[in-house]
């Protein structure tokens, strides 16, 4: 259901407030240059520090901005199977193509707690739904096994995999068959989980260079293989400058260092050390981008 090139876009504030001018540049310069779905209000969109208010804004303001031009998958993940449901049923309201859920954080679920959480959301918001197993921030992993039973419910049609874990992305595929949608969160392995069967990104790195992200896709789904290996090898040290810090911190930096936002983030995320920074000032004019 989703394709290609999805970024995690982050959430621009100014003086506190979600920037929505900004954000709106930030959707643009994302469809100009190739991406194929905006995914709002995710990790990379620091909404674990959005108000529900601001949420529903940021949500309702990209639906709004993309005006249909490519599909949205907003997040609507908690801790909190009651606040998921409230979030996931806002995303549809809203308009937006599908929403984003990632597995309870902190509580510490069991791979029964997770089918349960995710089937009574899916029982409740009638929405495309994309799981999303980031084992590296809640601490919990969801297995093969747990995704192939919410494979069964009808509007549970991917999950994101940011595990970094090819062995698993590769038994999630066996398991669940190749028309379920398993979609990279992990730049580093996104080539070669397309090559297992992936159907695409939810990219951090695709922030700052949507058209090689959108073109690595575009290359591979259309055969060009050694393309694609070049962009890929291209993009390697930009990856890395991503995690230089916490996501979505170095995203950000580059974001302001490219004249695109303020830069400025909500605590507990703070500015980088000065010496990151200049790591991150280096990569990003080694690769034109700055």
């Amino acid at each position: 259901m989703f394709k290609g090139s999805m970024v995690a876009i982050v959430t621009p504030f100014k003086g506190g407030k979600v920037d929505e001018k900004a954000l709106g540049d930030l959707i643009e310069f994302q469809i100009k240059n190739g991406t194929d779905v905006i995914v709002p209000c995710g990790t990379t969109g620091e909404a674990a520090t959005l108000s529900h208010e601001e949420h529903h804004r940021v949500v309702e303001f990209t639906v709004k901005t993309v005006n249909k031009r490519v599909p949205v998958v907003a997040g609507a993940g908690s801790n909190s199977t009651d606040e998921t449901i409230e979030l996931a049923a806002f995303a549809k309201k809203a308009g937006a193509n599908g929403v984003l859920l990632i597995t309870p954080y902190y509580n510490k679920p069991t791979q029964e707690g997770l089918y349960r959480h995710f089937k009574k959301v899916a029982e409740s918001a009638d929405i495309p739904i994309i799981l999303y197993n980031v084992p590296g921030r809640t601490s919990v992993n969801m297995l093969p096994s747990t995704t192939a039973r919410l494979r069964e419910i009808k509007s549970i049609v991917g999950i994101k995999e940011a595990t970094g874990d090819l062995k698993q992305v590769s038994e999630t595929i066996r398991l669940c068959g190749r028309d379920f949608d398993v979609i990279s969160g992990d730049d580093f392995t996104t080539l070669p989980l397309l090559a297992l069967g992936g159907v695409g990104a939810i990219s951090v790195t695709a922030n700052v260079a949507p058209a090689d992200c959108a073109g690595m896709m575009d290359a591979f789904f259309a055969g060009k293989m050694e393309q694609a290996l070049t962009l890929h090898y291209k993009m390697e040290p930009l990856h890395g400058a991503m995690f230089i810090e916490t996501n979505p911190i170095p995203a950000k930096t580059s974001l302001a260092l490219m004249g695109k936002i303020a830069e400025e983030f909500r605590l507990p995320l703070c500015p980088m050390a000065d010496a990151n920074k200049d790591k991150l000032k280096k990569t990003l004019k080694e690769y034109g981008l700055i």
